[in-house]
């Protein structure tokens, strides 16, 4: 919850200009729903893309203040992140709300960028693996293989969103093979291998190098560090490099 339409407008127009042309990799700007509209003019004719925060599982309805996923492909949203973690943390979204949503995503063409992740607690109380499992199958429940291409998971450590904590490159490679294989259980390996998964706890330029050379670690789900162009447009640099 950062910006205003203006000063999001503002924002994407610096990272279209400095990643905008760029092919190697995708590149996806999230912002607020007030900015949307405006950021979906100014991406428009680059090869950077747009998609949501959140959005509502059902289509239309008496669901006052929610956005739909036609809502959003009304705006050109190609991308939509589901299941973050303060999402789920202050307005009590369940692994299963989270599933109604991705499948409602990608019924409407919409990629959905599901989060997972465990707390401080968690961790310390080494359910890491138990959490990841419980998240991923109970976010994916009822996906089809077919819709490997369009399916993104992030992986996002919470206590280290925010907090300048980042997990050790090994730690998050770790926990993102244990998702590949989840998701090989879930959708065939051929299927999991298509599937980009993303890491999201406090990457910025001086850790995407070493992230991202990990082997499944596709790419990243930034925040603090997507405030600044200059700042993101690193971290892409890191991924084009990857990416060769």
């Amino acid at each position: 919850m950062n910006l205003n339409s203006a000063e999001g407008a503002e924002l994407a127009e610096a990272v279209v200009g400095l990643v905008g042309k760029q092919t190697d990799v995708s590149v996806c700007l999230c912002p607020a729903f007030t900015s949307l509209e405006a950021v979906s003019r100014i991406v428009n004719e680059s090869n950077v893309q747009l998609g949501a925060q959140n959005m509502h599982h059902e289509a239309s309805g008496a669901y006052t203040g929610e956005v739909s996923a036609e809502m959003l492909r009304h705006l050109f949203c190609n991308f939509v992140i589901l299941g973050h973690s303060e999402r789920r943390q202050f307005f009590g979204e369940t692994d299963e709300s989270v599933n109604k949503k991705t499948l409602a995503a990608l019924e409407a063409n919409l990629k959905p960028i599901v989060c997972i992740g465990e707390t401080l607690e968690e961790r310390e109380a080494g359910k890491v693996g138990e959490v990841i499992k419980t998240q991923t199958t109970g976010a994916l429940a009822g996906v089809e293989p077919s819709y490997a291409d369009s399916l993104v998971i992030a992986y996002e450590p919470v206590w280290a969103i925010g907090t300048g904590k980042t997990a050790t490159p090994e730690m998050a490679e770790e926990v993102h093979a244990q998702i590949r294989a989840l998701l090989a259980e879930l959708l065939g390996k051929e299927a999991a291998n298509k599937v980009r998964v993303l890491y999201g706890g406090s990457m910025k330029p001086e850790n995407a190098d070493e992230l991202l050379a990990q082997p499944n670690i596709d790419g990243g789900l930034i925040g603090g560090a997507s405030l600044k162009a200059s700042a993101f447009a690193g971290i892409v640099e890191s991924a084009i490099k990857r990416s060769k």
